[in-house]
């Protein structure tokens, strides 16, 4: 309002100013003299628009501001409504629910420590809040739940007619004849030559890593058996 009632004041001011050049220029004449108050009228319509236009962004600035206040005052609310949780509990909350997603992204394990930890995220009462609810007790639960945990060896007894070749061919293994070498290795202190095991031996059948999965699944389909004769 002081912006407006400051243009309206130097508006007032240059009209009187250039009506008292005018009047004292001897030499215009009438036609000259109508056509420079036609130009200062233009002058004049032209600053109570811009003015107008001005006053127009101020009103809608504090139509804004007075939004902008009351949504903090609902946020403010909203937290009291949750145990008096502050701004600062709440980036907290937040960087937390998004360190524990990365967790559970890139399957760190222990898994029951991820549960253990979105668990305390679901007992929160910030949880509440729109922004985390549906993440915190619903996606986050669902890419838990899908979270197989596979176990990193088994134990397998051998039976009668097994050989290494046979037992990483079982589609519970390996299901691929060409990685009985890693049960071989897991197990040398039980082998003293690959090509005799014995019935009721112990052995652990370790998992393959996606690189050794790769390295065997090639050498199967690279094998061409020796021509009969």
């Amino acid at each position: 309002m002081k912006l407006a009632k400051y243009l309206s004041a130097l508006l007032v001011m240059l009209v009187l100013l250039s009506a008292n050049v005018i009047a004292q220029e001897e030499e215009m004449t009438e036609e000259e003299w109508q056509a420079e108050i036609t130009r200062l009228t233009e002058v004049k319509t032209a600053r109570l628009a811009e003015k107008a236009e001005l006053e127009g962004a101020i009103a809608s600035a504090k139509a804004e501001l007075a939004a902008l206040q009351a949504v903090e005052d609902c946020y403010k609310e909203t937290y009291r409504m949750l145990g008096n949780a502050t701004e600062a509990d709440v980036d907290n909350f937040r960087a937390r629910v998004k360190a524990l997603e990365a967790k559970i992204n890139r399957k760190e394990e222990p898994k029951e420590d991820r549960q253990a930890e979105l668990d305390a995220l679901k007992a929160n009462a910030i949880s509440a809040l729109p922004e985390f609810y549906n993440k915190v007790h619903n996606e986050l639960q669902r890419k838990l739940d899908a979270w197989i945990i596979v176990p990193k060896e088994v134990n397998y007894t051998v039976v009668k007619g097994d050989c290494l070749w046979n037992i990483a061919k079982k589609d519970e293994h390996y299901a691929n004849g060409f990685a009985w070498p890693m049960i071989y290795r897991a197990n040398k202190d039980k082998i003293k030559n690959a090509d005799l095991i014995y019935p009721a031996q112990e052995f652990t059948i370790p998992n393959l890593s996606d690189e050794e999965k790769a390295k065997y699944d090639k050498i199967r389909r690279n094998y061409k058996p020796a021509p009969t004769e």
